[in-house]
């Protein structure tokens, strides 16, 4: 790990303005993406900024219904904040699929909207990588690609998002609140926040320089019932091949699907509304054509395409499961 210099600002506003006076600098929280990066020199911040003390650890209600989570929640305590388990079931649940204990007790909101690919060829540095080094080329290209991305890729990057969180939190509606180094705070549609990598896969969000996520915001709860499937390559500890959030209303048609992401599949949480807005009379497969759509698997990731399918089905199974089992009691 390179040396690096670190501060302990006692405010946002100081936290700001430290990232973007000084060249190479990083806000840090919980560290489980960052300082896994620095060890193998894919980071190389010259100054880190610690924002853990500065407050941003609460969960809030919103005047309208909603819920603020403040951007140093851990991921252990918004799974299993009270109203988070009742009325966001579906973001309870994507966290606890994700990582392991011990990160998600350290893990922050932020990080994990912000933490960076888990595509090989970005973590090793002998291998060329837009991402990590633009215009290197993109050796996955012609690599293993067994787990990257179908939808959404470019030719000059096919990496995908590793985050669960990130998901459940698109097919949420959630908005993410920001401070910038002039002062100004603003708020990002979460499908606004990521950017598709075209020819610039090294700019991975529509965050400016040194702006600060502070909060993400919920919409008040749309019901319905919440489910998150994760298809992986071991039962635990491992990013998504592919995962569905689905919330549901079972009764509403063949499908009943009202919200639909998709994880795995691309290098941002995957989400086509039209599939949803048909959802009512289409078929499993028919919506699965609508959200496959212009998909480019490789050879080795082609698997993908029938494994959305499949995973789609049952879990649209599994909700109306859940809805008839309630009625039962």
């Amino acid at each position: 790990m390179k040396s690096f210099t670190y501060q302990r600002p006692a405010s946002v506003h100081e936290a700001v303005a430290a990232v973007h006076a000084i060249p190479g600098a990083r806000f840090i929280a919980g560290g489980t993406n960052l300082l896994d990066l620095m060890k193998v020199h894919v980071e190389t911040p010259s100054h880190l900024v610690d924002v853990n003390r500065l407050g941003l650890d609460r969960i809030e209600p919103t005047p309208d219904g909603g819920v603020r989570i403040g951007a140093l929640v851990r991921n252990a305590d918004l799974a299993t904040d009270e109203r988070v388990r009742r009325d966001y079931a579906l973001l309870s649940r994507a966290i606890v699929a994700g990582a392991s204990g011990q990160l998600r007790n350290k893990a922050t909101t932020a990080g994990n909207l912000l933490q960076r690919t888990r595509c090989p060829y970005f973590y090793e540095r002998a291998m060329a990588c837009n991402k990590r080094t633009p215009g290197s080329g993109c050796a996955a290209l012609e690599g293993h690609s067994h787990n990257l991305a179908i939808l959404g890729a470019s030719a000059h990057c096919i990496a995908t998002h590793p985050s669960d969180m990130a998901v459940a939190m698109r097919a949420l509606d959630a908005r993410v609140e920001t401070v910038g180094a002039d002062g100004v705070a603003r708020t990002i549609p979460i499908a606004a926040l990521y950017l598709p990598p075209g020819s610039t896969p090294h700019v991975e969000t529509s965050l400016r320089r040194a702006e600060m996520i502070t909060a993400v915001t919920l919409p008040p709860p749309c019901g319905g019932i919440h489910v998150y499937r994760k298809v992986r390559d071991r039962a635990s500890y491992a990013f998504a091949t592919v995962s569905v959030a689905l919330i549901a209303h079972p009764g509403n048609g063949a499908a009943g699907a009202s919200r639909l992401a998709f994880g795995g599949l691309a290098p941002a949480p995957w989400r086509r509304e039209a599939a949803e807005a048909l959802s009512g009379a289409a078929s499993p497969d028919d919506l699965a054509d609508i959200i496959l759509a212009g998909a480019q698997p490789t050879a080795q990731n082609a698997y993908k395409l029938a494994l959305v399918r499949r995973t789609l089905s049952a879990s649209l199974a599994q909700a109306a499961h859940i809805q008839s089992e309630g009625a039962r009691r």
